[in-house]
């Protein structure tokens, strides 16, 4: 029985994630256990908000040491929205603050033209690109370069290198990165759990992913 857990740290709507993964053979928890979350097949750690919040969060419980030591053990791991940015070094974000460090790179405020069709947050459905790294071994197999998922941020991660960069994204005529990977660190800006068909997929190849 494959199990994927998702860390609770009171932030992220967890249930329509946990709703996302229901398929043959899989145990979801839900959980902030130490033990449970290092022994899961595979780690989705979630989150809405700020950048701030999220990273208290987790070193009040202890959950950003667990979750570098669960990278460590080179099992599959996907961030998903704010999930993804505390993968990274730092936020400027209410002022800069340091991250998991996971993925090398920076989270910064989504670029707008003057052009008032384009808001802050980004709350919409938008296409997903091509970028360095193939998707055929990735999250996002089988997903054709143009497909549209949902997206709920004001702030983009920008890696170190470009060989971790899965997708970009296009909003108000600037590019930003929409997913990513590093190894067993999987990252998407956007909420597959929220993105109908195409986000099914991209959970159903976590899943296949946790099954090795």
């Amino acid at each position: 029985m494959t199990v994927i857990a998702i860390v609770d740290y009171d932030i992220g709507n967890i249930r329509s994630i946990s709703n996302s993964l229901v398929a043959e053979g899989v145990t979801v928890l839900i959980t902030s256990d130490k033990i449970k979350l290092l022994s899961a097949d595979g780690v989705i750690l979630p989150g809405v908000g700020s950048f701030k919040h999220g990273m208290d969060k987790l070193r009040e419980l202890k959950l950003d040491i667990v979750i570098r030591d669960y990278v460590k053990s080179g099992k599959p791991l996907l961030g998903i929205c704010l999930g993804m940015q505390l993968l990274f070094t730092s936020s400027e974000e209410f002022g800069e603050t340091e991250g998991l460090n996971i993925i090398h790179g920076l989270v910064k405020k989504l670029q707008l033209n003057n052009d008032e069709e384009f808001k802050l947050p980004h709350v919409n459905w938008n296409s997903i690109h091509t970028a360095s790294l193939s998707w055929e071994e990735s999250i996002l197999k089988n997903i054709t370069a143009g497909s549209e998922v949902y997206f709920v941020h004001s702030y983009a991660v920008l890696p170190s290198v470009d060989k971790n960069i899965l997708s970009t994204t296009m909003y108000s005529n600037n590019q930003f990165i929409s997913a990513v990977q590093r190894g067993n660190v999987y990252g998407c800006q956007f909420h597959p759990e929220k993105s109908g068909t195409v986000g099914l997929t991209i959970m159903n190849n976590f899943i296949e992913i946790c099954r090795g």
